[in-house]
């Protein structure tokens, strides 16, 4: 079974991959795709059955961009788990690694979540100093584990002029001080750390030396850091996000993906930057129509970015990989935010954003409930007395960030990967698939011939995937190539040629009447041929994005000129 039992650090995530490729060889390809920027190797999963992956449509997973949010790291290793261990017996597995392909990249910060999972520490996504190229220390509290029980906490300290109180529900509780409050006891609450250049009164944050953000650092819409924090010097700046873009440009197949993210419990959709009168209206009616299956099957409601999960009414957030994703190369994905304290304890937010600015009372206390019940009371640590070196004593506690906000406690972890690894599975089967229905092959006279070639798109999406891709020219239309001995001779048709392309299911989802449209997920291709009775001739069908199909024909003399003279080889 899946190892439930604990997040996996870099030695134990890199032994699982070798482990399933030992394994099962016929089904998943393990290849390092470039180095972090402390030189770990960054591996992607390549996950098929027989043929070439890039023949094939294919569908892309990433996971764990942010140092801390490992949830996500969890869900893609699991993803590869049940694809290699139900291949063969769920009928669903076995079709999609049969005809598509899927690529897993579980962490892509793969440094800074080293670091988070063995110390203390909490890090955006790389380790590298940014944004000063140096690894100076700056003055201001800077967070570390002062009482040395493993944990980066709060303090709290007694302060008249403090902006909080201690609840009169629940003494671990800290509540901020109403306006009009004077006369009681109150506090400041400070991150649990040490200050830099200490003057004995005034605390100031001290800058942070690890602040880059790998999903600020994609081309789409990219600002600098005096725009959006995180940025990096330039788009792809970072070696991790620069080997993950080298690997989307040689694997054309891509049509669609997933990017796993903490917290929220909700599924993002483009646009950060863009309200959604900015798509192609049949790209925004399809994103609908895939995130009304994603919240079947999740339970998680999927929303805009821009719309619904802004940081600031007046600000966008520059450089996403969803943005890109999807703005760039046309594909059709997600961000998933993964778990969410609020909602596992039963509180419904009406905004997710506005709730962490301002929420009742009431919500932290049945979170708090929560905890105690099914935590046993370890994800809320109770306030202890500490002599701080610098600001005498005070109070160290609260709640275990990375236990229980940022990531999954890890008994959640079954039922959550098992959701969205069934999600992932659905929406890759969404991807285009190019077949070769039949060639029709006739004897119109001696040593002459007509080749019919009839193509068809089985799968729901377009064979360019988006309408935004097809508006970028970033996958190719489809290409069908006939191969002939040299004593054969083409009379009318093309030996080489692109057709355009070919639509899919969808393009029905919306027809108000069945049977409105016509059958344009369908196509013709003709061939004279001069050729000797015997001749071996080959029809070889590539589509960037809806896979490649190839079939080998015998051509032979009829007994009529209506029969059929062709026998596959």
């Amino acid at each position: 079974m899946f190892d439930f039992s604990h997040y996996l650090t870099y030695a134990e995530l890199v032994d699982f991959l070798q482990t399933c490729q030992r394994d099962f060889p016929h089904l998943i390809t393990v290849e390092s795709i470039g180095t972090s920027y402390q030189g770990r190797e960054i591996y992607v999963a390549t996950l098929t059955h027989q043929g070439s992956p890039l023949d094939k449509p294919g569908y892309w997973i990433d996971a764990n961009t942010h140092a801390g949010e490992v949830t996500g790291s969890a869900v893609a290793l699991y993803t590869i788990w049940h694809l290699l261990h139900h291949y063969g017996r769920d009928p669903q597995v076995t079709f999609l690694l049969d005809h598509f392909t899927v690529y897993v990249l579980p962490r892509l910060a793969v440094d800074g979540a080293e670091k988070y999972l063995t110390t203390p520490e909490h890090l955006r996504s790389s380790v590298r100093p940014y944004p000063y190229a140096d690894s100076r220390e700056w003055p201001g509290l800077y967070s570390c584990d002062v009482n040395g029980d493993g944990l980066i906490l709060q303090m709290r300290l007694p302060d008249p002029a403090g902006a909080w109180k201690i609840s009169e529900q629940d003494p671990r509780l800290m509540r901020r001080r109403d306006p009009w409050d004077y006369g009681g006891q109150y506090y400041s609450i400070l991150t649990e750390g040490l200050i830099r250049d200490w003057q004995g009164w005034t605390v100031e944050k001290a800058r942070s030396q690890e602040a880059l953000d790998f999903n600020r650092n994609y081309p789409h819409e990219w600002a600098p850091e005096g725009v959006q924090f995180g940025a990096g010097d330039f788009p792809f700046s970072e070696p991790e996000t620069r080997a993950e873009a080298e690997f989307w440009r040689t694997h054309p197949n891509i049509n669609g993906f997933v990017t796993y993210h903490t917290y929220s419990a909700v599924i993002l959709r483009p646009y950060s930057t863009h309200p959604d009168e900015y798509f192609p209206v049949q790209d925004l009616d399809i994103y609908k129509l895939m995130g009304e299956q994603a919240e079947k099957v999740t339970g998680y409601e999927c929303i805009s970015v821009y719309h619904r999960f802004r940081y600031h009414p007046k600000e966008v957030i520059h450089g996403g990989m969803d943005d890109y994703g999807y703005d760039h190369w046309g594909w059709f994905g997600f961000t998933t935010e993964l778990w969410d304290l609020p909602r596992q304890a039963g509180i419904k937010k009406n905004d997710y954003i506005e709730w962490y600015r301002q929420h009742p009372e009431s919500d932290d206390l049945q979170m708090l409930r929560w905890q105690d019940e099914y935590l046993g009371g370890t994800g809320f640590i109770p306030w202890q007395p500490f002599e701080h070196p610098q600001l005498g004593t005070v109070e160290i506690g609260g709640w275990d960030y990375k236990k229980v906000w940022q990531n999954a406690p890890v008994q959640f972890l079954p039922e959550l990967c098992q959701k969205h690894c069934q999600w992932t599975i659905q929406h890759a089967l969404m991807s285009p698939k190019l077949g070769i229905r039949e060639i029709c092959c006739q004897n119109l006279a001696s040593e002459i011939y007509r080749l019919d070639l009839r193509l068809e798109n089985q799968g729901f999406l377009p064979t360019h995937t988006s309408q935004k891709a097809l508006d970028n020219k970033t996958v190719q239309p489809i290409r069908v190539m006939l191969t002939l001995p040299p004593e054969a001779q083409i009379l009318s048709g093309k030996r080489d040629q692109e057709i355009g392309h070919l639509a899919g299911r969808v393009s029905k989802a919306f027809d108000s009447f069945a049977g409105l449209g016509g059958l344009s997920h369908r196509a013709q291709v003709r061939w004279i041929l001069a050729a000797p009775r015997g001749t071996e001739v080959e029809v070889v069908v590539t589509s960037q994005r809806a896979g490649s199909c190839r079939q080998r024909l015998i051509l032979e003399a009829a007994d009529s000129p209506d029969s059929g003279s062709c026998r596959e080889q």
